[in-house]
């Protein structure tokens, strides 16, 4: 069984900090879970454009007010606690906050923590290294 707490998380290299987001990492995909776990910050004020092309991610907002927006061509919806989307076709997007949002972020495939966004916002595809 795994037990960890967030704040065992914040500030280690689970925590990981971007311009426009922070990315606590509760399961990582050393931990053989099939699946990563992130509790997520998106800064208030800010666009995120965003297109996991290897991954699959679903997303549920526990705070804060923004939006989602498919591109190239819509549609946009809005965020709000209690919502969840899923990027089931590897959507490409705009995350865009009004307010701070908190989400809880779930991939599949995993992250290891090592990832860095690329060029079009994607993370490479699994490696066979684990962290």
């Amino acid at each position: 069984m795994l037990v960890r707490q967030l704040n065992e998380v914040i500030g280690t290299d689970r925590d990981i900090k971007s311009e426009t987001w922070n990315s606590r990492r509760l399961l990582l995909a050393g931990d053989k879970m099939g699946f990563s776990l992130h509790d997520t910050l998106i800064h208030p004020g800010t666009e995120t454009e965003i297109w996991y092309q290897n991954h699959l991610e679903a997303v549920y907002c526990i705070e804060g007010e923004g939006e989602i927006e498919l591109i190239p061509d819509g549609p946009t919806y809005p965020i709000s606690p209690g919502m969840m989307y899923a990027l089931d076709e590897n959507d490409r997007h705009l995350l865009r906050a009004k307010t701070q949002l908190r989400m809880v972020c779930v991939f599949n495939p995993p992250v290891t923590g090592q990832e860095v966004h690329d060029e079009n916002g994607a993370y490479p595809a699994a490696a066979t290294n684990e962290s």
